[in-house]
């Protein structure tokens, strides 16, 4: 078995001396999912959160917490982040989300516990923006998913089952939807984002009813709600409006789609 290098030659824990490593480009990909009830997911998806915007509190708290590793983990030392992003993936079927934070630094140790602390506390500031409403959140799945650089090289996570409520099931995979190419600047597409959020408020449409009667996957308009997709497509977004028998530019306030 590999001596642990936490550990000195009586047992005793120990910060370990990296001053002979050399400075190299070293990358940890991390990710926790958070399963939530049913309705509660539909809110936070919808941006309907009394709190506010989660998903922009959690990946702020994921961020700082990568930065502030070392204070949280005794033995991890203090090196300088290149890059530390936070991202949110609805998964529907199970009414959960699954983040994944990706950290770079050039140091002398990796920043695999940067980038797992970052997946930790973003999801546990999403259960502390939902618990006045669903208290029985479960947050699973903590792991590596990759690492690259060091003496030790790469390492690469392999596919787990994820526990749902109740029963097992397997994750979906990353890509969620066929987006449709178009091009637009970034307030643009912020604006419509935030105005079809708001028609969905106003008319209290659920994203999986509405979906359902449109004929349309649900996962789309979760993922365009998230941010992970830049638009609909354009015929999901007839069917949508079809079904809530408005004019597609009536969903994004005008805007012609």
């Amino acid at each position: 078995m590999t001596r642990l290098t936490h550990l000195d030659e009586t047992g005793a824990a120990r910060m370990v001396d990296v001053s002979e490593k050399s400075v190299t480009a070293r990358e940890a990909t991390a990710e926790a999912v958070i399963v939530l009830a049913s309705e509660t997911f539909e809110e936070v998806a919808a941006g309907r959160m009394p709190k506010g915007d989660v998903f922009a509190a959690a990946r702020i708290a994921g961020i700082m917490a990568a930065k502030k590793t070392y204070e949280l983990i005794p033995l991890c030392h203090q090196i300088p982040l290149s890059k530390a992003d936070i991202e949110f993936e609805p998964l529907p079927e199970r009414s959960a989300f699954r983040i994944v934070a990706n950290v770079k630094t050039n140091a002398q140790t990796g920043v695999e516990m940067e980038a797992l602390a970052a997946v930790s506390i973003a999801a546990l500031t999403i259960y502390d923006m939902v618990k006045a409403i669903d208290r029985g959140v479960i947050i699973e799945s903590v792991r590596l998913l990759a690492k690259s650089g060091g003496k030790s090289g790469e390492f690469k996570a392999t596919q787990p089952k994820l526990r749902q409520r109740g029963h097992i099931s397997k994750p979906r995979a990353a890509t969620l939807m066929h987006e449709a190419v178009t091009v637009a600047p970034r307030d643009n597409i912020n604006a419509e984002r935030e105005a079809f959020r708001t028609f969905m408020s106003d008319r209290r449409l659920r994203a999986t009813e509405w979906a359902k009667q449109a004929g349309v996957p649900a996962a789309q308009i979760y993922s365009y709600l998230t941010g992970r997709s830049r638009s609909l497509p354009r015929e999901s977004s007839e069917k949508l409006a079809r079904a809530a028998r408005v004019r597609v530019e009536d969903m994004f306030a005008g805007k012609s789609r």
